[in-house]
């Protein structure tokens, strides 16, 4: 999964155990609304989702600019690197790590669908470091091997396809199934991407499941904004809980920012600030 702000971790503590990204599920059961949600606003997110491809790009660029201090998300195939956040390597678009399992399944897709790739030899070294932040059985060739994997197509392709699984599917899922529109399902997004979706107390079902204990999203009746605030909130709790992840700048000089102004889908143009850094979406 992502790890915090890259620049801010090369002078951080190592982290203790990782935590494993697998595919939401809704820890709470949502009831049945009674009625129609009251709000025009459930109806107006409907028409268009975070999935809509146009928006989709959008949400890369924001969590790129949290991520690498850049919009430009599509360059990021070939980064890698240990940033020393105890997650071992660092890599691609979604920041898929060595320690956290998420890399381990990325090769092992794009060996299904291009077997004998440059990455391939590496299987068995993934699978004995998954879970720690060792480098054994990949130094001393394996990030250049990586970089040289992103000059492929089918790579690229195949880290959008795990992206969309792990991470962007399930979030936009669950953001529809509550009611929410494109910033709800961004803001689900952004904290699977960060935390995952394991059964720790910092994970994104249950960010959502201590967010339920102070709001009700829209498809359970509530108000659209009150029930954002109160997973923002949960989520800057969580946040706040892992030092590496303290700055909550991502979530209140940007997320809470556009949720203040109303601007429940998204609407460019975009204005904000992660980590101090400016940026600007036209």
């Amino acid at each position: 999964m992502f790890t915090p702000h890259r620049k801010r971790l090369t002078v951080s503590t190592l982290l203790g155990a990782a935590l494993l990204a697998v595919p939401v599920t809704a820890h709470a059961t949502a009831a049945a609304p009674t009625a129609a949600p009251a709000s025009a606003e459930v109806s107006a997110a409907a028409a268009v989702g975070l999935d809509d491809p146009v928006k989709k790009d959008i949400a890369m660029q924001i969590v790129s600019s949290a991520e690498n201090s850049s919009l430009n998300w599509k360059a990021q195939y070939k980064y890698i690197e240990d940033i020393d956040d105890g997650r071992g390597y660092t890599a691609g678009i979604i920041g898929f790590c060595s320690g956290t399992h998420d890399m381990l399944e990325l090769v092992e897709y794009y060996t299904q669908i291009k077997p004998g790739n440059v990455l391939a030899k590496y299987l068995p070294a993934l699978r004995k470091v998954d879970g720690s932040d060792s480098h054994s059985g990949l130094d001393p060739n394996f990030t250049k091997d990586w970089v040289k994997a992103a000059s492929d197509s089918d790579f690229k392709k195949a880290q959008d396809h795990e992206r969309d699984r792990v991470y962007f599917n399930p979030a936009v899922k669950q953001g529809k199934a509550d009611g929410v529109g494109v910033l709800g399902q961004f803001t689900y997004y952004d904290a699977i991407v960060m935390h995952g979706d394991g059964t720790d107390s910092t994970s994104f079902r249950n960010i959502r499941k201590r967010a339920l204990t102070k709001a009700k999203p829209p498809a359970q009746g509530g108000n659209e904004t009150t029930w954002l605030n109160a997973f923002l909130d949960a989520r800057v709790w969580a946040m706040k809980q892992e030092e590496a992840h303290s700055d909550t700048s991502r979530v209140d000089t940007a997320q809470r920012v556009w949720l203040k102004k109303g601007n429940l889908n998204l609407n460019t143009p975009l204005d904000w600030k992660v980590y101090g850094d400016p940026f600007h979406i036209g």
